[in-house]
């Protein structure tokens, strides 16, 4: 059997390539996208090229990359743009392939195994989509190319970003590029994990992939199969257009203005986090059973906190349910420290228009209530109606209901 061709198109820099774009007189200038330029404390979002060479990254503090580049140029994230603009380059990729699977707003993995014999070989098929998606759009794609999207992806992040014309492959005749990277530069190893493979004596993608996988496996159970298989260069998933029309989760995090350490504060934005995933529950016609809570400190480099779950005796979709599981977990496993960011998600969802319900509960009476919050929301906005909780200095709704994914639109 002929082996497949997957890409993973990353656009470079995404959010600050469109601000060049959306605005000509930033073209030569190191740009930043920073999620509150007004507080020297935002976050770097993304970096141009030329901002990057001032030794500028993704994530780091406004005021230290302020420092290593004093003429920065910071620009506020515009979310509605960004989502527009992949929305255009998705287009521009259903010209090439219709297997089209997003991995975020600027990566997205094609299965072009089926164009090859119509529009070229893989490089030919990707140096045309490249010139495409900038001839159009006028921002640059670097292309990954391998026989699954792990291969895919290790190639574009790993190889193709340094690349001059921004394409490589990786296959069997150049592994040992792959293998002799660190291993926290492998798909799917996140900084936790990378502590955990070094304590076992695992620094490079080439040690995990001929590491024991039984050990890895009385671990980690599947997962620690499914590292050893990356390293390894195995992947089975396909590429698949249906990747998010089944919901397995509908969640809400919000990483706080400030540091919260009162629990009255962390319970009003936990409160508002709840009614948030019960609306969406809702209005995608979902119930769920199980809560999650997730809390994260205000140390980035040492990160505490937790994320813990339990399963409800019935489906909900109710915010009140949801928040005293999540705020019962909360109280249970927090360490009292400051928390930065909280999240609350729902999982194992099932159709809410078929569900069993309790004998001793007021279901219909709060059924009858949500309905009608839904009704003037959906209507008139997410501040239409809101809780008075949400006027003191800890909460959030307002603030929240101008953004998108966290940021303003």
């Amino acid at each position: 059997m002929k082996d497949k061709v997957i890409f993973l198109v990353d656009i470079q820099s995404f959010y600050a390539s469109v601000e060049k774009v959306r605005n000509i007189d930033y073209q030569h200038k190191p740009l930043v996208v920073a999620g509150d330029p007004e507080r020297r404390s935002g976050i770097i979002l993304a970096a141009c090229p030329i901002a990057k060479s001032f030794g500028i990254k993704t994530a780091e503090l406004l005021w230290q990359a302020q420092i290593k580049c004093p003429q920065l140029v910071v620009v506020k994230p515009h979310m509605q743009t960004y989502i527009n603009v992949s929305v255009a380059i998705s287009r521009i990729m259903e010209q090439f392939t219709d297997l089209i699977e997003p991995f975020s707003v600027d990566e997205q993995f094609l299965d072009v195994s089926g164009s090859l014999n119509i529009l070229g070989n893989e490089y030919e098929i990707a140096a045309a989509l490249q010139q495409q998606i900038f001839n159009n759009v006028g921002v640059y794609a670097r292309i990954g190319i391998g026989k699954n999207k792990a291969l895919a992806k290790m190639a574009c992040d790993n190889f193709a970003k340094q690349n001059e014309d921004g394409i490589f492959k990786l296959d069997e005749t150049n592994m040992g590029q792959l293998w002799k990277l660190p291993v926290g530069k492998m798909f799917g190893v996140g900084r936790r994990m990378e502590k955990n493979l070094q304590g076992m004596g695992i620094f490079t993608i080439g040690e995990l992939a001929t590491f024991p996988v039984e050990i890895l496996k009385k671990r980690w159970g599947i997962n620690g199969e499914v590292l050893w298989q990356t390293a390894n260069g195995i992947d089975h998933s396909p590429v698949s257009v249906k990747t998010h029309e089944q919901q397995k989760a509908i969640g809400h995090h919000m990483t706080l203005p400030r540091d919260y350490s009162e629990i009255g504060e962390i319970k009003t934005v936990l409160l508002e986090l709840c009614t948030e995933v019960a609306r969406r529950c809702r209005n995608k016609g979902y119930m769920g059973t199980t809560v999650s809570c997730g809390v994260r400190g205000t140390d980035f480099d040492a990160p505490t906190g937790f994320h813990r779950q339990m399963t409800l005796p019935v489906p909900t979709n109710f915010d009140m349910d949801i928040f005293t599981a999540a705020y019962e977990l909360f109280l249970r496993h927090w360490d009292r420290q400051p928390v930065r960011s909280l999240g609350v998600s729902l999982t194992n969802l099932q159709a809410s228009d078929c569900y069993q319900i309790d004998l001793f509960d007021n279901y219909l009476e709060r059924e009858r209530l949500n309905h009608a919050l839904d009704a003037i929301w959906n209507k008139y906005g997410r501040t239409a109606i809101f809780r008075a909780s949400s006027l003191t200095q800890a909460g959030q709704a307002f603030e929240r209901a101008r953004k998108i994914g966290g940021h303003y639109k």
